[in-house]
């Protein structure tokens, strides 16, 4: 047997059944949700999703001793930086045709490269934490890491041996807030029109005056009568064009007959 094969072996021996239960329950669960946010056409949908992998991962730290960690991923992550994202999504809106056009020639290639870089980069530090240098498998040190405490631990490791890779990461937040910026932007077509010019717009209309509704001035309430203007003329825009105008005989007054005539321009 080899040294890395012996070196497993004594990991699993030391994983207890709770955690293995609860890695092959979380695990394949955050898989399939990471796909799931991938491929998820619906930018509020990949949300959820996103949500979902982030609770998986808190199971996780909470699994392997690490509680402190899986609160921060709970509370500050997902609790507070992807509600924000969601609700933004639900209050902007966005449409699937907002994302048919490219702002930024090549960003698909630019993103896959990078995403490559930092898969490797994060293999390399995982290897490099996990393995010795004989090639056995190092998970140990936990108990010396947490002797004053997991918080005390993780600060000590993280702006010492880890400081160069937590600068980093906070400029790929900057990075990601960035991007957000560059997706959420859209190519102007025309001027943008200012309160003075919509308010313009939201009260012109094609005809510079109210019509009269239908049934005014008419021996009938029917909505098929057309309606009559001052000049006596009939208002050809008050009936609806589905509709069948009725003609007969137009009034304003009592006369001998009970009704007065009105003369229709010839």
């Amino acid at each position: 047997m080899t040294p890395q094969l012996a070196g497993a072996d004594a990991v699993l021996a030391a994983t207890s059944t709770g955690e293995a239960v609860t890695f092959w329950i979380l695990g394949p669960l955050a898989v399939i949700a990471a796909l799931m946010m991938v491929l998820s056409k619906n930018a509020v949908h990949a949300a959820l999703f996103l949500a979902a992998v982030m609770l998986s991962l808190a199971g996780l730290y909470a699994a392997q001793d690490a509680p402190f960690l899986a609160a921060v991923q709970v509370i500050v992550y997902t609790g507070a930086i992807l509600m924000l994202f969601l609700f933004v999504l639900m209050l902007v809106g966005v449409d699937a045709s907002d994302s048919l056009v490219e702002t930024l020639r090549g960003q698909r290639v630019a993103a896959l490269v990078v995403g490559l870089g930092f898969a490797a980069l994060l293999m390399g530090t995982i290897a490099s934490a996990v393995l010795q240098d004989d090639g056995t498998v190092a998970a140990v040190g936990l108990d010396r890491a947490n002797e004053e405490g997991n918080v005390v631990g993780i600060a000590r490791l993280l702006f010492t041996d880890y400081l160069f890779a937590f600068e980093i990461t906070s400029a790929l937040l900057i990075t990601a807030a960035l991007g957000a910026m560059v997706l959420a932007h859209k190519e102007r077509t025309e001027p943008k029109l200012g309160q003075r010019e919509l308010s313009r717009r939201r009260f012109a209309g094609d005809s510079p005056i109210a019509l009269p509704g239908p049934g005014v001035f008419a021996g009938t309430n029917s909505s098929a009568t057309r309606a009559l203007l001052p000049d006596g003329s009939e208002a050809e825009q008050s009936v609806s064009p589905i509709l069948t105008p009725t003609s007969g005989k137009r009034a304003a007054g009592p006369d001998s007959e009970g009704t007065q005539s009105i003369e229709r321009p010839s």
